[in-house]
C-alpha cells in the first residue's frame, strides 16, 4: 500500500534514478581533472629526469632536482589513488542508478520484499560511492599542499 504512491508519482522515481546519475557525472569531471594533473605531473618528471641526467651529481642543483623529484613521485602516487577513488565512485554510483531502475521497476510489478532489497543495495552503493569521492578528495588536497610546497621549494631555491 506504501508503495502505490511511488508508482502513482512518476517524479520520485525520476529522483531516485538522477541523483546517482548526476553524481556520476560529477565524478567523472573529477577523474577527468585529476588525470590532467597526474598528466602534467607525468611530463614534469620527465623533464627534470632529463635535465638531471645533464647535471653532475655533486653540484647544487642535482641535489635541488633529486628532491623535486622525490616531490613528484609523492605527488604522482596520490594523483593515482585519488583516481582509483573517483573510478571507485564512478562505478558505484553507475551501480546506485541501475539498481534504481530496478528497484522502480519492482515497484511497478507489486513485489514489495524485492523493492527493500533493492532499495537497501542501491543506497549501499550509494554511500559507498559518495565516501570514495570524499577519499578522492582527501588525496587531492593532500597532493595540492605537495604541489604548493613544490612551487615555494622551487621559487626559494631558484632565486637563492
Amino acid at each position: 500500500m506504501e508503495y502505490t504512491s511511488v508508482v502513482a508519482d512518476p517524479f520520485s522515481i525520476l529522483t531516485v534514478v538522477v541523483a546517482p546519475a548526476v553524481l556520476t557525472n560529477a565524478s567523472s569531471v573529477l577523474a577527468l581533472g585529476t588525470n590532467n594533473r597526474l598528466a602534467r605531473v607525468a611530463d614534469r618528471t620527465h623533464a627534470l629526469t632529463a635535465r638531471l641526467a645533464n647535471l653532475e651529481s655533486s653540484a647544487r642543483e642535482h641535489e635541488v632536482s633529486a628532491s623535486e623529484l622525490a616531490a613528484l613521485q609523492t605527488r604522482a602516487q596520490l594523483l593515482l589513488r585519488a583516481l582509483r577513488y573517483f573510478y571507485l565512485g564512478l562505478g558505484l554510483f553507475a551501480g546506485s542508478a541501475l539498481i534504481s531502475i530496478a528497484g522502480s521497476i519492482v515497484v511497478y510489478y507489486g513485489w514489495p520484499s524485492a523493492f527493500r532489497i533493492a532499495a537497501g543495495i542501491g543506497v549501499a552503493c550509494g554511500a559507498s560511492a559518495v565516501m570514495a569521492l570524499v577519499c578522492g578528495c582527501v588525496m587531492m588536497i593532500r597532493e595540492t599542499q605537495l604541489a604548493v610546497k613544490g612551487l615555494a621549494y622551487d621559487a626559494k631555491s631558484r632565486l637563492g
